[in-house]
């Protein structure tokens, strides 16, 4: 298949550029955050009682923001490339240079929900529940954004959806960035979602943040079956990924929550 060759910047003016993946960052938080809002004020999901107000999502929002961008920057200098960037400290927060970590996000994530729970007198799981059914918009717009890019693509194929990306050489690659949206961002939204909407979810705290952790996990170890490894890094431990490495202890967080569960119901 053709690679739509599609321009990474949005427009231009002056030493200004909007990027389509500075986009998916502020979209993902701002519709998740929204849609955390509109769950959060349904008496409906909550059994006739609401844990959470509209005003402490929305307080919320600069939590997540710091959590996601800071966790994300930081998880990719330590996990990814420290030695480059211990050599180039100045770079650290060149965040327009690209270089970002899902797990270094969602553990600031996690860590800003902990501070915020407390601050406010709530439960972190159940922010972690809300948050849980919002991410995968936020997993969907990052991975297109990537696809677009011409970034983090998979390894050669012959398979008929196979793309000859730009940065990729001649050969066909699978577009591993479309199975993670696909996996971690539709199929994720609308499981958990239904679990919430059909299922009151929302009555087990914990539950739908350890199914959010589980489910993503066992995506992206599988996909990263077919995903290029980073070239600096290649396979780190026993024939696995960077990536898959650090899909363990996500997993072990989903499974842990959702043990747990029952208690907090």
């Amino acid at each position: 298949m053709t690679f739509p060759n599609i321009d990474p910047v949005i427009f231009e003016i002056g030493p200004f550029a909007l990027r389509w993946y500075s986009m998916a960052y502020i979209a993902g938080l701002l519709l998740g955050i929204r849609y955390m809002a509109l769950l959060a004020v349904r008496p409906s999901l909550w059994q006739g009682k609401p844990r959470v107000s509209a005003n402490q999502i929305n307080d919320l929002l600069l939590w997540l923001t710091l959590g996601v961008v800071v966790g994300a920057r930081i998880g990719y200098v330590l996990f990814y490339n420290p030695s480059y960037f211990l050599s180039h400290p100045g770079e650290i927060f060149a965040v327009w240079n690209g270089g970002m970590s899902f797990h270094g996000g969602l553990s600031g994530v996690i860590l800003g929900l902990v501070v915020f729970a407390h601050t406010q007198g709530l439960s972190w799981r159940v922010l972690f529940d809300l948050t849980a059914c919002a991410a995968p918009l936020g997993i969907l717009f990052g991975r297109l954004s990537n696809f677009i890019n011409g970034e983090l693509w998979g390894r050669t194929t012959d398979m008929p959806w196979g793309m000859v990306f730009p940065s990729g050489g001649p050969l066909p690659r699978h577009p591993s960035q479309l199975y993670e949206a696909g996996m971690e961002g539709v199929f994720l939204f609308i499981l958990l979602n239904v679990l919430v909407w059909r299922f009151n979810a929302f009555s087990r705290s914990g539950m739908l943040g350890g199914i959010f952790c589980t489910i993503y996990a066992l995506s992206r170890l599988a996909i990263e079956l077919v995903r290029e490894p980073d070239a600096h890094l290649g396979y780190v431990f026993a024939g696995l990924t960077m990536g898959q490495l650090l899909c363990l202890p996500v997993l072990a967080l989903g499974i842990f929550l959702i043990r747990t569960a029952k208690r907090n119901a």
